[in-house]
């Protein structure tokens, strides 16, 4: 067996499971259950997005190349250059369509960790989505935290490594968005990683699943490649962004998405998957050019959410220290009593599922910048969320 199989920690929610086991009441709460733990969106999948799976099924009947189809990669340069105005990106050279960004970060990994270099070293956000960590284990690299602290607005502190640390950096994983803070990089703040990258000439991985969920139309999250070209770096040196259709699109199980970027880098991404066996069904590439051609939906999906945190935010914030983030559908609140006891009890007595903000973090320098903290996903409905949020406010109550 692989011993670096022995160094993943369980996934947050075999712990979530755990912990509600644990001491579970014999009689448990009568209310019904509203599942705010995981990040799953619930919102109804576009019907134009069903239709255009179910015109396609001939696809069926084709292997499907690694490299996908060039109708999918002109939507996505097309919609790159919308969404961030930039030069439309190379569809042959730059862009690479994936099955969800999940497996693609953590596939890309394997694919520039340099295992002939002493101790290699990934960077990864803290809290921070597990993926990370078992990419940088699994791909013979020890993962480090940088702490994402509300006193310091959730931002890096790059000086808590060395000078030798950083040499030793190959990868450093970034979400803007970030999941769980919602905390979004500024241009500023991408001009200071990019100097790091060119100083020590390690490989940004740009998590941007979050960054259509957003609440002002005419504030848009700055995205990485779009900070790139602003800073005169044309061509994205050492820099790969993520994204997805799972959040944008209320499409989790089509599995799909891309990355862009360095082209170097997508070459390289492109032979790693050629082996892996990772090519995209020809379904769901035609599926993915239609969601990526319409916008309409993704407007009325922000819309959505936008009620939701304008209406449950003021409900849960006189008892949880929270706030509407910059971006993303979670709320990052900080909880009066440890984060898992907090949880269990919500859900053994209320029936909500929310998720212990240790679980999505390490300690490190001495703090678990997760703990007392949890992360509600308001991904349920509308009425749906305000329920849970009265059920969280009376709870609060009680303490």
């Amino acid at each position: 067996m692989n011993p670096d199989l022995a160094k993943l920690q369980p996934y947050p929610f075999e712990k979530l499971r755990a912990l509600l086991a644990a001491g579970a009441p014999a009689e448990p709460a009568k209310l019904r259950e509203i599942k705010l733990s995981i990040g799953e969106p619930q919102h109804a999948t576009p019907e134009f997005i069903k239709q255009a799976m179910s015109s396609n099924l001939a696809g069926l009947a084709n292997y499907p190349t690694t490299q996908g189809d060039e109708r999918l990669r002109q939507a996505i340069s097309a919609w790159t250059e919308r969404r961030y105005g930039i030069p439309g990106l190379n569809p042959t050279t730059q862009i690479l369509p994936v099955n969800g960004s999940r497996e693609a970060l953590f596939a890309f990994a394997q694919t520039v960790i340099d295992r002939s270099k002493p101790a290699p070293l990934v960077v990864c956000p803290n809290p921070f989505y597990q993926i990370y960590e078992g990419a940088a284990y699994l791909a013979g690299a020890t993962p480090v935290f940088l702490n994402n602290l509300p006193g310091n607005d959730f931002n890096f502190d790059y000086s808590t490594l060395t000078a030798a640390e950083w040499d030793r950096v190959q990868v450093f994983y970034v979400c803007s968005p970030g999941n769980p803070t919602g905390k979004v990089l500024s241009l500023n703040d991408w001009k200071e990683l990019f100097a790091l990258s060119d100083k020590h000439g390690f490989v940004i991985a740009a998590d941007e699943c979050y960054s259509e969920i957003y609440f002002d139309e005419d504030a848009k999250p700055l995205g990485a490649l779009q900070a790139s070209h602003a800073l005169g770096r044309h061509d994205y040196p050492r820099l790969i962004v993520f994204s997805s259709l799972s959040k944008r699109s209320n499409v989790p199980g089509l599995r799909s998405g891309f990355v862009a970027g360095d082209a170097a880098l997508i070459k390289a991404f492109l032979l790693y998957r050629t082996y892996h066996g990772a090519a995209m069904s020809p379904v769901v590439q035609m599926t993915s050019v239609a969601a990526w051609n319409d916008e309409a939906h993704v407007i009325e999906n922000r819309r959505q959410y936008k009620e939701k945190f304008d209406k449950v935010t003021p409900l849960i914030a006189p008892y949880l220290k929270t706030a509407v983030p910059d971006a993303g559908f979670y709320l990052w609140a900080q909880t009066p009593i440890p984060d898992d006891e907090f949880t269990r009890r919500l859900q053994h007595q209320y029936n909500v599922g929310v998720l212990p903000g240790s679980y999505l973090a390490r300690s490190a320098n001495g703090v678990n910048p997760g703990a007392n903290f949890i992360r509600i996903a308001l991904v349920a409905g509308l009425d749906d969320c305000l329920e849970a949020a009265g059920r969280i406010a009376e709870f609060c109550k009680t303490l």
